[in-house]
Order: C-alpha cells, then structure tokens, then sequence
C-alpha cells in the first residue's frame, strides 16, 4: 500500500519529477542585467565636456556688501572643488584666491593647439542635465584624454573679474594621475537665493 507512507514507490503519486534543475527559462531573467552590464553607455567624460560650453556657476549674491566668498586658509595648498575654484575664479572681485596654492582634481579634457582642461561633469539631477566644469592649465603637457588628474596650481587671473569675461585656469606646478572616483560627477551646491 502507497498510501501508509510505507516508502514503497518513487513516483509518489502526484506527477512530477524531483530531479535536479529548475524551469528551464530561468536563465531568460539574466538577459536584462547582461544588457545592461555589456550595453550601458560609458561614464560622461572628455568627450562631453570638449563639445559642451563650459558653464561658470554665478556668484552667491551678498545683500550687505560683504564679500561674496569667504576667505581662504591662510597656509598649506587648499583642496577645492572645481564648482568652487571656477565661480572664484570668475565672480570673486576680492581676489580670495590671489597668493593661495590650490588643488584640483577631475579629468583630462584636450584643448585646441595643445592647451589642456581639468574638466568635472556637475549634475543636479541626470545626466541629461550634465555641466561642465573646465580649468584651463597652464604649465606641463596634458596626459592623455579622460585621465584623471589632481593638479596643484596658484590662480591664473584670465579676463576681467566680476564678467563673463573672465574665465577659471590655473598656473600648474604638479599633475598626479589618480584613479576616477566613485562619483565622477559633481553635485550641484545650491545657494541660499537658489543659484
């Protein structure tokens, strides 16, 4: 009798096999991670930013005359974001960076007859909104395109201040390769009017 649970049949009477496998479509629900693991786009890099206008941030607006950009540590080499170093670099008509070493990192981003760019992608909220953000080096031969770099510099005053013309750039003294960071991209610092 197979109905005692004596353990005298294997068929157990209710139609299917346990044998080793599985659905044999299992396999279909890695199709998509594959996709994408072999079809993603590559990270925004020098490509982006060589054909894209770089984009200044605007100066925080001060209401009570004081200076727009606190000042600066006043030894050692200042660690600074790209979105910080271009907007004082432009906007900053006291001249906080005048005198301070400074350092940048980002990626290489070639220029037209040689020159060269620290470059940073600055997103807000995707990258259909990407920015970006370019220092003009002056100073030793550029590495290769999409090299990451940390560059230390003094300010390079370019333009007037205060204008669109002026532009962000650096008088380099050292450029260190270092590995792409984990977020390549910049996040959008708002200020407080919103900018």
């Amino acid at each position: 009798d197979q109905s005692n649970g004596g353990g005298h049949g294997h068929g157990h009477g209710h139609g299917h096999t346990h044998g080793g496998g599985g659905p044999k479509v299992a396999w279909l629900l890695y199709v998509p991670a594959l996709t994408i693991l072999f079809l993603a786009p590559p990270a925004l890099g020098s490509y982006t930013a060589s054909r894209d206008d770089a984009k200044t941030p605007r100066a925080p607006a001060s209401a009570t005359g004081e200076s727009l950009f606190p000042a600066l540590p006043d030894k050692g080499v200042v660690e600074m974001s790209l979105n910080d170093f271009s907007s004082r670099a432009v906007w900053d008509t006291d001249r906080t960076l005048k005198g301070h070493t400074v350092r940048l990192t980002g990626f290489v981003t070639p220029g037209r007859h040689g020159a060269w760019y620290v470059s940073r992608l600055v997103i807000s909220c995707c990258a259909a909104d990407a920015q970006v953000r370019k220092v003009r080096v002056h100073g030793p031969a550029g590495p290769p395109a999409d090299t990451w770099v940390t560059v230390t510099g003094a300010w390079h005053p370019t333009g007037k201040l205060g204008t669109d013309d002026a532009s962000p750039a650096l008088d380099v003294s050292t450029v260190e390769r270092v590995p792409e960071p984990k977020d390549p991209y910049h996040d959008v610092v708002v200020t407080p009017d919103g900018r």
